[in-house]
């Protein structure tokens, strides 16, 4: 890993360096994403069994587009008991997390008459996109669909792509059923994205669709973002780790592998003040990736976007922090939870040497769909509010009118809008 002295500048050229890889970096792909969604728009079900069979080579009809019961017993029959399990102890701590996040309606009543409130009303369906083949995640079908459970959406559509067979990836489909998916269809890329926001005669249409997946499909909630609801457009993944000088070497290494074996955009970042430590996590960076199964996607992943910032304190080590705004951020210094409190911009934060990211990835609870790209500045990662909606309450009494109907009249008068006044003050006449 490249070790770099932290100043303004290199601060700079990284943050920019960073950004190349945000899919709002690929235009280019994008008159090939409008023309699989216009086609499937026009074409429906026809277009997509055909792009089924262009970029899958499976060959599919409309009745054997959906899963069925009995594909899912067989999925059971191939995953192993013990993962079964797994996946069902995460379940219950990924729920217990986002329990917590549910919110309620309210009513405020006043003697006056008034009564004001907030109606909270999940959304009716989403969609959800699993990516299939090598990035097949039965993890991120947990974080995507247990929430919209939480709030109460009575439609969960999964669309995920077949292999050449016209089977699913097991896991999947064992985390699809684990987590209340209410129907499956092997569907994948930007025409699975077209057949969720415009609808298909086999797969009717949803309200939102969330789901990580490659550039056209990135591309084609982008597209769609208006037509339906979606969660945000993802970029590759991050990590950075925040440690001094009583950091564990190997533990910060280790870390930093953990998203750089993702693929070769992933970026891993550590920031320190202590230019012994950054020493001895280049070797061991460099004597644990030579050992590991994805090896040459963690070393593109680290010459391209893998740094190792030294900076003169600890103020400015976190300035640096808040300013990349990661989408995972590790704190292993003397004080972690005062550091913490400094912490303005990051997607999620683990706090402490035996807190590694994977624990966010698959069992802690906390959702493992965070904000990349340095939008961890403005977003928050997907979580029961992302299904739900708000309406307000407004009741009036004509006794808690009278008092203030003058006042809305005079408000509307003052920007020209006379049907507004109209309507408030012919109750008066």
């Amino acid at each position: 890993m490249k070790i770099i002295n932290l100043t303004p500048e290199t601060k700079s050229n990284i943050l920019e360096d960073l950004l190349k890889r945000s899919p709002n970096q690929y235009d280019e792909y994008a008159d090939r994403v409008d023309q699989i969604l216009k086609e499937v728009k026009i074409n429906g079900d026809k277009a997509l069994l055909e792009f089924t069979s262009k970029y899958d080579q499976a060959i599919l009809t409309r009745e054997s587009m959906k899963v069925t019961d009995e594909e899912i017993e067989e999925a059971y029959a191939q995953v192993d008991a013990s993962l079964v399990e797994v996946i069902r102890k995460a379940k219950i701590n990924i729920e217990a997390y986002h329990d917590k996040q549910k919110q309620n309606s309210w009513i405020d009543t006043s003697v006056e008459g008034i009564i004001l409130g907030q109606k909270v009303t999940p959304i009716d369906s989403v969609g959800v996109y699993v990516p299939g083949g090598t990035a097949a995640y039965p993890s991120s079908v947990l974080m995507n669909v247990i929430p919209a459970k939480v709030a109460g959406v009575r439609r969960i559509a999964m669309t995920t792509p077949p292999d050449k067979d016209g089977k699913v990836y097991a896991g999947t489909l064992v985390a699809a059923k684990e987590a209340g998916v209410t129907e499956i269809y092997k569907v994948g890329g930007a025409q699975a994205i077209a057949a969720l926001a415009y609808g298909t005669a086999t797969i009717p249409k949803v309200d939102k669709i969330v789901g990580p997946g490659n550039i056209y499909v990135a591309l084609a909630k982008k597209a769609v973002y208006g037509h339906v609801s979606i969660d945000s457009i993802a970029g590759p993944s991050e990590i950075l780790v925040l440690a001094d000088e009583t950091a564990n070497p190997k533990f910060v290494a280790a870390d930093l592998l953990s998203q750089a074996e993702h693929d070769e955009l992933a970026s891993a970042i550590l920031v320190t003040t202590s230019r012994e430590l950054a020493d001895k996590v280049a070797t061991c960076v460099e004597e644990f990736t030579a050992s590991l199964s994805r090896k040459d996607i963690i070393q593109k992943s680290l010459d391209n976007y893998g740094y190792i910032l030294v900076a003169d304190n600890m103020e400015d080590a976190i300035e640096a922090v808040n300013d990349i705004a990661s989408e995972h951020l590790e704190i292993m210094t003397r004080d972690p939870f005062m550091v913490m409190t400094k912490i303005r911009n990051a997607g999620a934060i683990f706090i402490g040497e035996y807190s590694s990211e994977p624990l966010g990835d698959y069992m802690a609870g906390p959702n493992h769909v965070l904000p990349t790209n340095g939008t961890a500045k403005f977003f928050s990662p997907l979580s029961v509010d992302d299904y739900i909606k708000k309406s307000s309450i407004v009741s009036y009494s004509k006794e808690a009118l009278e008092p203030i109907y003058q006042d809305v009249v005079s408000f509307a008068n003052s920007e020209g809008l006379t049907a507004h006044a109209n309507s408030i003050s012919i109750r008066f006449e």
